[in-house]
């Protein structure tokens, strides 16, 4: 599968059904498209190529930049220091990114002293599936049924919906409900500091104290609401670039199979424009009339008070 060339066009946001807000300059392949309104269930954020056709971001954008340089795309789903928990939306067509909603209710992250909600940009690896009928050899548990998740520890502050490149420097392996939840530490190419970052260890030496805060948000996130603390494989050790490049691949190969309908997908919605010979193919027409069947958004917006209230655990 052929990759998109480098190129740089300047992308705009527009916002469908809701007021209209100034377009942001951004220099991407990608754009994006809001339709209703943040913090409602409405809220959809679509993505769109360069010609101006709709496109999923799970599918559509490619996951390797340059493999020998160790670039790859991010799909950035969570900003820095925000709370509310954006996704790309797996089973819904052209996967947007949407709010998680759990018990009827939309989901924010709380905020664990001394952190801010989410403390890195958060996001996913596009052409990535952690599959749920397999164990991973390493953890022997099964995947989450969701792309790689990825954590950008650069200095700045992304938007959702940004399409950039990263460096993979190194992984932690979450065990969620029994689940392989990979998260992926990586770093902004652009980022000022990017040229010092070559593996984990770097992050040690020239963030002291970041992979620890990042090992202890992952292990408490869950206990506001209750739940326990989290559990990781490996003892919570962070395994360096070579290990999480391989976990990435892997991956995008069983990315690769649910795509050419070599596996079973569930409910996840496969539609794509352009992956090549995938039976799950529509073509730009298709895409749009898709997006376009979707009911219009509402104006409702819920207030969240969890944004502002803070947690000390002991």
């Amino acid at each position: 599968m052929r990759a998109l060339l480098p190129l740089l066009s300047v992308g705009r946001v527009w916002r469908v059904g809701a007021a209209a807000r100034p377009p942001r300059r951004v220099m991407s392949l990608y754009r994006t498209e809001e339709r209703g309104h943040p913090h409602s269930e409405d809220y959809r954020l679509f993505f769109k190529n360069v010609a101006g056709h709709y496109i999923s971001p799970f599918h559509d954008i490619p996951l390797k930049v340059d493999s020998p340089k160790n670039l790859f795309n991010m799909v950035v789903e969570i900003p820095r220091w925000t709370n509310a928990k954006m996704e790309i939306s797996t089973e819904e067509p052209m996967n947007p990114i949407k709010q998680d909603v759990k018990s009827g209710k939309l989901r924010f992250i709380p905020n664990i002293f001394p952190h801010k909600g989410y403390i890195w940009n958060y996001g996913a690896f596009p052409q990535t599936w952690e599959d749920p009928y397999q164990k991973d050899k390493n953890t022997n548990c099964t995947g989450d049924n969701d792309p790689v998740d990825v954590c950008e520890i650069g200095s700045k502050v992304l938007s959702r919906g940004d399409v950039i490149q990263v460096k993979i420097l190194g992984i932690l392996a979450l065990i969620d409900q029994g689940a392989t939840d990979w998260k992926i530490i990586t770093i902004n190419v652009n980022d000022p500091e990017a040229e010092k970052f070559h593996d984990i260890d770097d992050v040690k030496k020239f963030k002291p104290g970041y992979l620890e805060a990042t090992l202890n948000w992952f292990r408490l996130y869950k206990v506001p609401d209750g739940k326990p603390e989290n559990k990781f494989a490996f003892n919570g050790e962070f395994k360096n670039k070579a290990f999480a490049i391989e976990v990435v691949n892997n991956a995008h190969e069983c990315w690769k199979a649910m795509l050419m309908k070599k596996c079973d997908h569930g409910a996840i919605n496969c539609t794509n424009v352009h992956v090549c010979d995938s039976p799950f193919r529509c073509s730009p027409e298709e895409a749009r009339s898709l997006i376009e069947s979707v009911p219009a958004p509402s104006m409702s917006k819920e207030v969240n008070k969890e944004e502002e209230r803070w947690h000390f655990l002991d």
